[in-house]
């Protein structure tokens, strides 16, 4: 019998590959759109960045300015986001998922990921940072990066194996890739958090895409982990208590935070809720003045992303009381709630770097660092339940590979607990954007002027 397992001939394979131009052509294309994807994470970062510098120069020289400020910013930013870019409000990665979601027509997939939406997420999160508000890009970078990706689709040709899931998949990977320094990440990323998998065909993309992308983040920030490197002593048993505290106490904070926010973005019936879509204004107005006056309790802790105060913690400076986490818990609670596009994956970083310094204190400050980088990865895991891309991300971030056992076992157990509580916030509310999609018009009306708010007609 014939052995049937012949070696691959190369010279035949490369005529094949060379005698067809146009998957040649296609593969360009995707590497252009790849680059303008990192291109547009990192014009989104700069843009940030200024913002947010812009607002901590007026909370330095005018620190009760910010009492009108963050309100009228608010308000003003979740005004143009309800008349002409609604699929950019919140964070990016539930309305990536609701376009990767099975039910969603095509045709309805631009209310949830555009190259309209991402130029429009890139300007109005960097609005948010100008308030002060409590967010963070990373989330919003993987919208940002696939709404640059799928637009790639019109030039393909027809018979193109790179289909528009492929293209969204890739360009969220690159966008937490690229956000975060953190190319592993945005691997796992795309199968534990988008997909479930990762099909062989669409692999080279994915990747193809984290490694352009990464390498435009580089080209501008340089090969640095997000928040250094950490510094830990020897680990022994002596972190086995604290470190369990950390877990739990992360996973019932991150799955109560967790069920909040679906409560909250799903408009659940509560009473609150029924004021917030009667006077979306008015509520946004509120929630910006609340969001101000705990930022001026905490020292202006509470404002912004909180990257800063976990450099400082991880550093074994000045760290966050137990009051100003809870500050922070319910500043990011709130800018979500009133429909302000920004992202939860940075707060809740510095929550549960909170969390893990509050333990370090009680049981030993030594180890602060460790219990700090097990706190982040701890209370991510359990908002989003998405343990190894949690774990992955604080690893990179923090260049704590010595750590991997640790943050690994502190993600999942957080995130065990957190299921116990709720279901995961981003599956929830990328269910609710596709029945509110399906339930609605094809495309989206074209923008008109708000109903005006009982007692102001």
């Amino acid at each position: 019998m014939p052995h049937s397992n012949h070696e691959p001939d190369v010279l035949e394979n490369l005529r094949s590959e060379l005698s067809n131009w146009r998957p040649w052509i296609d593969r360009a294309i995707v590497l252009g759109y790849a680059v303008l994807a990192g291109l547009a994470v990192v014009g989104f970062t700069l843009a940030s960045d200024w913002a947010f510098g812009l607002f901590e120069r007026i909370h330095r020289g005018h620190p009760w300015l910010v009492l009108l400020w963050t309100p009228a910013c608010t308000a003003g930013i979740v005004w143009a986001t309800r008349r002409w870019f609604p699929g950019a409000a919140g964070s990016g990665i539930p309305q990536v998922k609701a376009t990767l979601h099975p039910a969603l027509p095509p045709e309805r997939r631009g209310r949830f990921v555009s190259l309209r939406l991402t130029l429009a997420k890139i300007g109005l999160g960097a609005a948010g940072f100008a308030a002060g508000l409590s967010i963070g890009r990373e989330g919003p970078s993987v919208q940002v990066a696939a709404g640059v990706m799928q637009h790639a689709r019109r030039w393909l040709s027809p018979g193109s194996t790179i289909d528009m899931r492929a293209l969204l998949v890739a360009g969220g990977a690159a966008g937490i890739a690229a956000a975060f320094n953190a190319p592993l990440a945005g691997v796992v990323f795309a199968i534990e958090e988008l997909t479930g998998r990762l099909e062989a065909r669409a692999s080279g993309v994915v990747i193809t895409a984290i490694v352009l992308a990464g390498l435009m983040a580089v080209s501008v920030y340089g090969n640095l982990s997000y928040f250094g490197v950490i510094r830990v002593p020897p680990l022994g048993w002596n972190l086995a208590g604290p470190g369990l505290l950390v877990a739990l106490a992360a996973g019932a904070a991150g799955g109560v935070f967790s069920r909040l926010m679906a409560a909250s973005l799903t408009n659940a019936p509560q009473r609150l809720n029924a004021l917030r879509a009667r006077w979306p204004i008015r509520f946004a107005a509120a929630g910006g003045l609340l969001i101000a006056v705990m930022g001026l309790v905490s020292g202006g802790v509470t404002f912004g992303a909180g990257s800063e105060a976990v450099k400082h913690m991880l550093a074994g400076q000045e760290g966050l009381t137990p009051l100003y986490t809870l500050l922070k818990f319910i500043a990011t609670w709130v800018t979500a709630w009133v429909g302000a596009p920004g992202g939860i994956f940075a707060p809740s970083l510095s929550i549960g770097a909170g969390i893990g310094d509050a333990v370090a204190g009680l049981a030993d400050p030594h180890l602060a660092p460790a219990l700090i980088a097990m706190g982040m990865a701890a209370f991510l895991a359990a908002v989003t339940q998405a343990p190894l891309t949690a774990f992955i991300i604080v690893m990179e971030m923090v260049d704590g590979h010595s750590m991997v056992l640790s943050l690994m076992a502190s993600a999942m157990l957080a995130s065990l607990v957190s299921r116990m509580i709720g279901r995961p916030l981003y599956e929830v509310l990328a269910a609710h954007m596709v029945a509110g999609a399906i339930a609605g018009p094809a495309q989206p009306p074209p923008p008109s002027p708000p109903p005006p708010e009982d007692g102001m007609r």
